[in-house]
């Protein structure tokens, strides 16, 4: 799997065998009743010093089941971070792998509650091992994974700083101004419809926005595919063909007059409670993008971190992995940055380095052979 994603071993280093666990625990829908929500655990085995802990948030996925694997990619990011030391943590959210509900797509509530809650499980299931690790705690992501691990960053600082710190996150590639930067991609031709759907079905449960059938608001035919692809057993890439290439052209007209016209209309306000750039980290953040990613526009990243600056933080950094990948590639290449940032904490920073400069160099080969394809 190292050769099939291109991943140096100088970067990632095969050190310990690991162990992982599934763990079922109980978090919050969100008007606050407990539900069954599920996760997996990876453990480092006989590391020679108590590990750090990362919890890894996936990116979009609209099929229940999860696989379990390394053929998985972003499992395979969590195992890469394991076999060098550290314990992981990768929560389903609310509604995925075997939770009970359906899932809140971009919910920044129940993504941040799924997370801690799967934190504090995994926190138990090493006690229950007699295991422990260092106190640092990283949080990272990706697509929507970045999202949910930016929503837990803030909800951790404003809301239980008395329980767990954060002591870095590396939200990547994430939709962190969904009300301007990347509202403006659904006006346009994209790779991904089906995105906007699993949203605005996910805010319209959360936030009873809908009075009656939620695909109301769609036209035909879109109502009754959405209403059939959206049962938890399909892919992403199993909807998009049956959805225009300018995802808005869903919607019917009545709705994209007041979203486009009314700043208090509803689905807008929705989606504006669930923007994650205005607010000031007070641990160090790095946020990783790619210029070129056709799915989460680059220009979410370059909001949060202007804002966060005008906040007065100074730990928040930019991380440009390549400006020719796609949304895909720029993965590869944003976790390796991630890990080459979290690596310096272990080492001994305290804000965060850019990471061993012989391991950066063989990225940047990396980078020049396939820019170059």
């Amino acid at each position: 799997t190292w050769k099939k994603y291109k991943i140096p071993r100088t970067v990632v280093p095969i050190k310990y065998d690991i162990d992982v666990y599934e763990l079922l625990y109980t978090t919050q829908w969100h008007d606050g009743t407990e539900i069954k929500a599920s996760g997996v655990v990876f453990i480092p085995r006989d590391t020679k010093k108590s590990p750090a802990m990362i919890c890894y948030n996936h990116g979009t996925r609209i099929k229940r089941a999860r696989g379990l694997g390394i053929e998985d990619g972003e499992q395979a990011i969590c195992i890469g971070f394991a076999v060098d030391g550290y314990v992981v943590a990768f929560p389903d959210y609310i509604g995925l792998g075997k939770g009970e509900k359906f899932h809140l797509y971009q919910h920044a509530e129940s993504e941040a509650n799924a997370t801690v809650d799967m934190i504090r499980a995994t926190k138990a299931l090493l006690e229950k091992l007699s295991l422990s690790t260092n106190g640092q705690l990283f949080l990272t992501g990706y697509s929507q994974g970045g999202h949910a691990s930016m929503a837990t960053h803030r909800y951790i600082q404003e809301k239980l700083s008395g329980e767990m710190h954060v002591t870095a996150s590396s939200p990547m590639s994430g939709a962190y101004d969904l009300s301007d930067a990347q509202r403006d991609v659904m006006f346009k031709l994209y790779s991904h419809p089906g995105y906007l759907p699993y949203l605005l079905n996910s805010y319209i449960e959360v936030y009873d926005l809908i009075p009656g059938d939620i695909n109301q608001i769609y036209k035909f035919p879109y109502d009754t595919v959405i209403q059939y692809f959206y049962d938890g057993n399909h892919e992403m890439g199993e909807i998009n063909p049956y959805l225009p290439a300018v995802p808005m052209n869903m919607i019917k007209e009545e709705y994209v007059n007041e979203f486009i016209t009314n700043p208090d209309f509803p689905f807008y306000k929705a989606i504006r409670e669930n923007d994650l750039y205005d607010w000031k980290p007070e641990s160090p953040m790095q946020l990783c993008y790619c210029k070129s990613d056709e799915q989460v526009t680059y220009r979410n990243a370059i909001a949060a971190y202007e804002t966060m600056k005008k906040n007065g933080s100074k730990l928040v950094r930019l991380r440009h992995a390549g400006k020719k990948f796609n949304h895909s590639k720029c993965a590869i290449y944003s976790s390796m940055y991630t890990k080459l940032f979290f690596d310096s904490f272990r080492h001994g920073s305290k804000k965060g380095r850019r990471g061993n400069a012989f391991k950066r160099m063989i990225i940047g080969f990396g980078k020049m052979i396939d820019s170059g394809k």
